[in-house]
């Protein structure tokens, strides 16, 4: 791991303490509680994470946010997995990374999550008239008529 993810890590520990979880393997991992996420990506580009590379959501037991930040400068990956509250909802991050509007689109539409604060929250991929949200794994397919 070089240094820039150490120095932030170390601070990401101090701050955060007992909330949050850091995994090494061949790139970090940093497991959050979703109401920190826009403090901590914030801190991030002070460390020189410049590059959103992806937001994606998974749905284990659960339906999680992870999110990919590279520095082009030293050529480091961390990934964020932030746990979703019942009510499906985080804090939109397309202020301070504007990459980040159509894949937060994306997923609302595939996976039916809100991102609070997004400044066009709308449907991208399937019409207005989809009813559900199909990468759920609760979808059901209607049948044919």
């Amino acid at each position: 791991m070089c240094k820039i993810s150490e120095k932030l890590i170390l601070q990401l520990k101090e701050i955060y303490k007992e909330n949050i979880e850091i995994k090494y393997n061949r790139i970090v991992a940093i497991y959050i509680d979703s109401n920190n996420l826009l403090d901590i990506v914030k801190r991030f580009k002070l460390f020189g994470f410049d590059f959103l590379v992806d937001i994606t959501a998974v749905e284990e037991e659960d339906l999680s946010c992870i999110y990919h930040f590279m520095s082009l400068e030293s050529n480091e990956l961390i990934m964020v997995k932030a746990n979703l509250n019942k009510k499906l909802e985080i804090y939109s991050i397309s202020e301070e990374w504007p990459s980040a509007d159509v894949q937060e689109r994306e997923i609302y539409d595939l996976f039916g999550i809100e991102f609070i604060g997004h400044p066009n929250m709308k449907r991208i991929l399937c019409p207005d008239s989809f009813i559900g949200h199909p990468l759920r794994k609760d979808f059901k397919i209607p049948e044919r008529r």
